[in-house]
């Protein structure tokens, strides 16, 4: 049953994410940082971790969870430190997933044949 809700509430997201991209006249990198923005607030107010507690990975993994993972971050470092956690803490809490996709992004190139368009 986990694996269902993982799938729906994570292809929820993409399904809208496809809509924006096809019915608006957004970009994708704006609809990326829209994602991004929207599930820093939602973590912020402590919605978001209402559905991570419903989805699990269909929750953490798209854009929105980034966003979540940032606000948890700098909500735990300002409580642990202070002022400067608002600096500190999105970068502290994000720091593995942004150094994988750096590695493996790296290791891709080396691996397959990149080409400009």
């Amino acid at each position: 049953m986990d694996y269902l809700k993982a799938f729906i509430v994570g292809g929820a997201i993409c399904i809208i994410g496809q809509i924006l991209i096809d019915k608006t006249k957004l970009t994708s990198a704006r609809i990326l940082v829209m994602f991004v923005v929207i599930g820093c607030i939602l973590g912020g107010l402590g919605w978001y971790e209402k559905l991570v507690d419903f989805a699990g990975a269909g929750a953490t993994v798209p854009l929105p969870g980034f966003g979540n993972t940032l606000a948890k971050g700098v909500i735990r470092e300002v409580d642990e430190t202070g002022i400067t956690g608002i600096l500190t803490g999105g970068i502290k809490a994000a720091a593995a997933g942004i150094n994988a996709a750096i590695v493996f992004g790296f290791l891709s190139a080396l691996i397959f044949n990149p080409k400009e368009k």
